[in-house]
């Protein structure tokens, strides 16, 4: 976060943020077992030390979520637990991270490293720690990284009285695996990354445990029909690319992936304008469009299948860092819509703001969004900083 107000001592750097979240629904739920409305609570701690003038350090950042209805969502997590030395040509980073792969705004497609912690949002922003050994070799052609991913962490789903969950409760107390291993199989990933003049591009390969399980129809411990995870062994090539012209920002995702019972090709691209000062005045407005394709069409295990996404972001360049971005993904093929609408503005040096706003709309029972026709939701999170 860029607006955190740290304290140190002793060379121990401390910062983070405690935040209140209050999230509504305007409909009912299909299960009575879901409520109407939710109340939790988020701390965000991070704990920086650096020495060897700055050679060396480790970063500490724990993750605690307070959650008044759903049990799944109250959960404790270490995001980041990681030792880094920099050298001139190269780094190694060993622990637990967080590794950021893509480009585009709608659809995160070849971010595969890190497990999406589902219980805090659909977005994908939010992630489990990875344990990991990273060697990255740094040269004037570009930057070679290697990954040696041990520890597999298996996906959140909701529970049975949180909202935005399936029909069928997920058991998650009984995933199965591909790999003999299970969470134990050791997973490789390597990416060279360079820029040549306004284009910054990545060529990765991925093996091991997919990230995305299989939802399978099976009976749980109790007899009752339940949706069990299965996670493949999958080989993800993948690049990502973007191309800066002017006022005008270029994004390509694309991978091939083998695994899952076949191979197929998938993609999101697009564009961002963005316009600068628009009427000699502090705002600027950017334009956005992107295009969903997944070889798999209605067979994909994603929703962003042949979907466009259009947007807009407004950043209002004032002295509390106030921004907007809100955008519509519809199907092209089935006609469903999905809004997305976030807003952030700072209060003093401590405070943040945020809101988000989800609407599904016209969405057939059939498509993966169906699951969440009746869960729009408003919802409004403060954060105060320390």
């Amino acid at each position: 976060m860029a607006w955190v107000c740290g304290a140190q001592a002793d060379g121990l750097e401390l910062s983070g943020d405690l935040a209140l979240e209050v999230r509504g629904f305007p409909e009912a739920a299909g299960d009575p077992a879901q409520g109407d409305a939710s109340v939790a609570l988020a701390l965000r701690p991070e704990f920086y030390r650096a020495w060897n003038d700055e050679a060396d350090s480790v970063l500490f950042s724990p993750f605690v979520r307070l959650d008044q209805n759903d049990r799944r969502r109250t959960h404790v997590d270490v995001r980041e637990l990681t030792y880094v030395h920099a050298a001139p040509e190269w780094e190694l980073r060993v622990g637990a991270r967080q590794v950021f792969w893509g480009v585009a705004e709608s659809n995160h497609l070849v971010d595969v490293i890190n497990q999406f912690d589902l219980v805090e949002n659909l977005d994908g922003e939010d992630k489990f720690g990875q344990p990991m050994v990273n060697v990255a070799w740094k040269q004037p052609w570009g930057t070679i990284d290697a990954f040696v991913l041990t520890g597999f962490r298996e996906r959140s789903f909701p529970g049975r009285d949180g909202r935005l969950r399936t029909p069928l409760p997920v058991d998650v107390d009984r995933p199965r695996y591909e790999s003999p291993a299970g969470p134990r199989h050791v997973d490789y990933a390597l990416r060279y990354a360079h820029t040549l003049g306004p284009v910054d591009f990545g060529i990765a390969h991925f093996h091991g445990t997919n990230r995305e399980p299989r939802l399978v129809v099976a009976p749980n411990r109790r007899g009752a029909p339940s949706l069990r995870p299965f996670y493949d062994l999958i080989d993800q090539t993948s690049l990502d690319l973007l191309a800066v012209v002017e006022s005008c920002a270029f994004k390509l995702e694309a991978l091939r992936r083998a695994g899952m019972g076949e191979t197929y090709a998938a993609a999101v691209g697009g564009f961002e304008y963005t316009w600068v000062n628009v009427a000699q005045s502090p705002l600027d407005v950017g334009l956005l469009g992107e295009y969903h394709y997944d070889e798999r069409g209605d067979r994909a295990t994603s929703p962003f299948n042949h979907d466009l996404f259009v947007g807009s972001r407004l950043g209002f360049n004032d002295i509390a860092d106030s921004q907007l971005l809100a955008g519509v993904v519809v199907d092209t093929h089935g006609g469903g819509q999905f809004v997305n609408v976030e807003a952030r503005r700072r209060f003093g040096e401590r405070w943040r703001l945020e809101l988000e706003l989800r609407m599904f709309m016209n969405t057939p029972p059939e498509d993966l969004l169906g699951f969440f026709q009746r869960d729009d939701y408003v919802q409004l999170e403060l954060a105060r900083f320390f």
